[in-house]
């Protein structure tokens, strides 16, 4: 009687019939698909395998105790993706994953030996192939460019001082429109506004500075203080928006001399709401059209013409011809026509510009979604340094990026303290700092209104707007404004009705 022998599949697949060596192709790719290091295991390389193994095993006890954290506190997602160490530790490892992977399935390729496999299974095999080479290596290469794009922009964008608590349970920033661009001299944050956000619960309220203000005043503890005891009244050019050129005239006083202007508005800002300010950040004009353009434009609708004006004649202190205009109705603006639709005050009040760059911002809002951060991210982390600057440490990014998520929750209410309610040639500050303490009151009140409302039946209708008008849009897509001054007394509906005659956002 013959005798027989079982014969290893695995190594010796010349003995087996031809379906068992196509089933032994597909299972030797999946084992390498899902354990780098597993085939080469298998053939008795042991060095190789102990290297390729480490790095698979590793690789996986990183992403499942990454998932954990993530599933335990959201948070640690977005610290993922703003933490420099954790960038830069991910931009050398994502590389090392990726080669060890390739590494391994070639080897795996060859150890198959394809001319073993049956002609129609080979066709299928070669094709899966070179799928998961594009699938699996495509990807990781686009993510280690994508890392690497994200920890230079949190290393250029973000400072690295210590992070600043909330005072009172909120968090104060200062956003400033800085017109330094060519042909300027000196930084005039001709835009500013005051963004208190609960640190709990993301309501937030909007305050508007107008930068024609008078004689702001300074809190005891500011270098401008001594200079200015009474107020900055040393005239009519002594506006708010002049205050930034005042620090950096005295900036050896302040703690960092190279954020002298901004800590000097922040001052005034303080001194003006009666809220402490922790943060700033502030857009220049020289990086802003490049900023809308990496969005791919933004869309608003104008209710006026809008001017492009032609430099000021210094004879006579009077604009030019006007060069251009930008039309009532719906426009889609580049970065060029929507810094002179933010920025034109030529035929319009001041009041008026400041409702056009709310606009702006609430455009920039919407366009700023996931797909074209995605789609577009080499383009706005490149634009970004240069059109924004912050002192808000790189160690509190992911704290705020999970406050905005519950910022966008939340209905944002908005004050400016323009007239009626203030009148920047003569302000009352202690009438303002009321104005703003009720604002910010009546704001925590409707936040709680808002939560109740979310734990009744329906309350999910209710978070739906929450959404749109955090965004800044009614029912209808016209731009929702909650509070507003400037715009003359009446109901709120009429104070909307006359902003939205100056622009609202689609």
């Amino acid at each position: 009687m013959a005798e027989t022998r079982y014969v290893d599949p695995i190594h010796h697949p010349s003995y087996a019939s031809q379906s068992t060596r196509d089933v032994r192709a597909w299972l030797l790719l999946l084992v390498t698909v899902l354990l780098p290091g597993g085939v080469q295991l298998l053939f008795r390389a042991r060095r190789w395998a102990k290297i390729s193994l480490s790095i698979t095993a590793f690789s996986w006890i990183l992403a499942i105790v990454a998932a954990i954290l993530i599933l335990v506190d959201r948070q640690f997602l977005f610290t993922i993706g703003t933490n420099p160490f954790l960038l830069t530790f991910l931009t050398i490892w994502l590389p090392v994953i990726g080669v060890n992977w390739a590494v391994c399935l070639f080897d795996s390729l060859r150890r198959i030996k394809l001319v073993t496999l049956s002609a129609r299974a080979r066709k299928r095999f070669v094709a899966a192939f070179c799928a998961l080479v594009l699938i699996v290596v495509g990807p990781l290469a686009w993510g280690t460019t994508l890392l690497d794009s994200q920890r230079g922009l949190m290393s250029d964008l973000f400072a690295s001082g210590k992070a600043a608590k909330p005072v009172d349970g909120r968090y104060n920033i200062l956003l400033m429109g800085s017109d330094a661009g060519k042909g300027r001299t000196g930084i005039r944050p001709d835009s500013l506004s005051l963004v208190s956000i609960d640190a709990d619960t993301g309501k937030t309220v909007i305050i508007g500075l107008p930068r024609n203000m008078q004689n702001v005043p300074f809190p005891a503890d500011s270098p401008l203080h001594k200079y200015y005891p009474q107020g900055f009244n040393c005239g009519n050019e002594c506006l708010l928006n002049a205050v930034f050129q005042q620090g950096e005239r005295h900036k050896d006083e302040f703690e960092n001399p190279k954020r002298a202007g901004e800590q000097a508005t922040m001052d005034a800002a303080s001194a003006i709401s009666g809220l402490e300010v922790q943060y700033f950040a502030m857009v220049n004009l020289k990086g802003f059209e490049n900023l809308i353009d990496s969005l791919g434009g933004i869309t608003v609708v104008s209710g006026k013409r809008v001017p492009i004006s032609s430099k000021v004649d210094p004879t006579t202190g009077e604009h030019g011809p006007v060069k251009g205009w930008i039309e009532p109705g719906k426009q889609k603006l580049d970065g060029y026509h929507a810094l002179w639709f933010a920025r034109s005050r030529e035929m319009s009040s001041d009041y008026e510009r400041m409702i056009r760059q709310r606009c702006v911002q609430t455009a920039m809002v919407k366009q700023l979604d996931p797909a074209t951060v995605l789609t577009r991210y080499q383009q706005i982390a490149k634009a970004t340094p240069g059109a924004l600057s912050t002192d808000i440490p790189s160690s509190e990014v992911d704290r705020f990026v999970d406050l905005a998520l519950k910022v966008k929750s939340q209905k944002i209410e908005s004050l400016d303290l323009t007239p009626p309610n203030v009148t920047p040639s003569h302000p009352d500050f202690d009438a303002a700092r009321s104005l703003v303490a009720d604002k910010i009151a009546e704001s925590s009140e409707n936040a709680e209104k808002d939560k109740d409302a979310h734990a009744t039946p329906g309350g999910t209708s209710g978070a739906l707007a929450g959404v749109n008008a955090s965004l800044g849009l009614t029912a209808d897509a016209s731009p929702q404004v909650s509070a507003q001054g400037g715009t003359g007394g009446g109901s709120d509906e009429g104070k909307e009705s006359a902003e939205r005659a100056i622009c609202y956002v689609p």
